[in-house]
């Protein structure tokens, strides 16, 4: 089977960075590399689609730039990539608002994950992610996302870590990029329990026991931080123990509902250098 990725790009390093990544992450698998290009005129959006319309100057200026700046990328990948038989690329220039094209082309290729740079400035948490990759995470809600910071490991992960609050149960094919990432790393998935209370009631002990049915054959391990804050425990364990990935179920109602909105976004320090993995409750 053919893998579908979606790697949207701005041209910027942040954007190259999660390319590498992707190629790296996938390089024994077959796979169709999407390149994703969003044009504007302006960068004020309402401007351009005021102003573009197809045949005009400013259009026709903006979509060759874009389609000049996805040809270099195709060179690039040609000049400094080791050739993949397995691997194809194929490039998307498109006029529109940047996560609405991402939710088209997702749902229009039928694509498996987008994998995308971000910022990941540690000066500015407010904007952590970047205002578009945080979006995506949330947004993007039929198709897991993987951000890739520019100050990340070029390594293939080896360590992921998974908090839960074991207090919702999961499904198999939740969790199944997250295994399966696992298993082409050989990593080992880290399940961490964040929690004042020592005990597990009776709920989060079956949650707990299916989850490691679910991880099966996946190798993993299981720590427990006692913390007030699951922010901060997340933190400390990622960065003492140097960690390679960060995964989450991003449920809307949830333990990690709004991880990745305001304010809680701004308390996460390991995004500046750890790809996080944003998979999706399909409950929802």
């Amino acid at each position: 089977m053919r893998h579908k990725i979606l790697i949207p790009t701005d041209f910027s390093k942040n954007a190259n960075k999660a390319l590498r990544y992707a190629i790296q992450l996938y390089k024994n698998d077959s796979c169709d590399f999407y390149l994703l290009n969003v044009f504007s005129a302006t960068s004020n959006l309402m401007k351009s689609l005021m102003n573009m319309e197809p045949g005009s100057e400013l259009y026709e200026t903006a979509k060759r730039n874009s389609e000049d700046g996805l040809a270099k990328i195709q060179d690039m990948i040609t000049m400094t990539v080791d050739p993949n038989p397995k691997h194809n690329f194929k490039t998307i220039s498109v006029f529109n608002n940047t996560l609405e094209a991402i939710k088209d082309v997702v749902e229009k290729k039928d694509i498996e994950m987008v994998i995308m740079g971000t910022k990941g400035e540690t000066y500015s948490r407010a904007t952590a992610f970047g205002s578009t990759a945080t979006y995506v995470m949330e947004k993007v809600r039929n198709c897991p996302v993987i951000v890739v910071p520019l100050n990340a490991k070029s390594i293939m992960p080896k360590e992921i870590v998974f908090p839960t609050s074991y207090k919702t149960h999961y499904k198999r094919r939740e969790l199944i990029y997250l295994t399966e990432i696992a298993k082409k790393s050989d990593a080992t998935v880290i399940v961490l329990h964040v929690s004042e209370a020592d005990e597990l009631s009776k709920e989060q002990k079956e949650n707990k026991q299916l989850l490691e049915e679910i991880l099966g054959e996946t190798k993993h391990k299981t720590h427990f931080l006692s913390h007030n804050s699951v922010e901060t425990a997340i933190n400390i364990f990622v960065e003492s123990r140097d960690s390679d990935m960060v995964a989450f179920i991003n449920k809307k109602h949830a333990f990690f509902g709004s991880i990745l909105t305001d304010p809680l976004v701004k308390s996460i320090s390991f995004h500046s250098k750890v790809p996080i993995l944003v998979m999706h409750d399909l409950r929802n």
